[in-house]
């Protein structure tokens, strides 16, 4: 039995690959709303360390808005334009 947890799963994908929440949901078996409550501490683990926690906002599609408020959230709709059409956050650790 694998005795990492949810969070070393998803510091260990990012640190091979980049990912969005919906790849990191499929990759470590989790849902994607618990992604995004794990990402804050995966970041704040990496404090202290010679590594980053890295962003690509979200952004929209129909406008390119990408100034959301937090980029480690998955935002329903651009306050510009209100599509709904949100390409989602890529996050990385290097």
């Amino acid at each position: 039995m694998d005795a990492t947890t949810t969070r070393q799963r998803i510091a260990e994908t990012l640190r091979e690959n980049p990912a969005t929440a919906s790849d990191l949901s499929q990759t470590v078996g989790v849902p994607r709303s618990s992604v995004y409550d794990h990402l804050p501490h995966v970041a704040q683990s990496l404090d202290d360390t010679d590594e980053q926690f890295l962003v690509a906002p979200p952004e929209c599609r129909n406008c390119g808005f990408s100034a959301f408020d937090d980029p480690v959230n998955y935002p329903s709709r651009c306050p510009d334009c209100r599509s709904e059409s949100i390409e989602e956050a890529v996050f990385k650790i290097e």
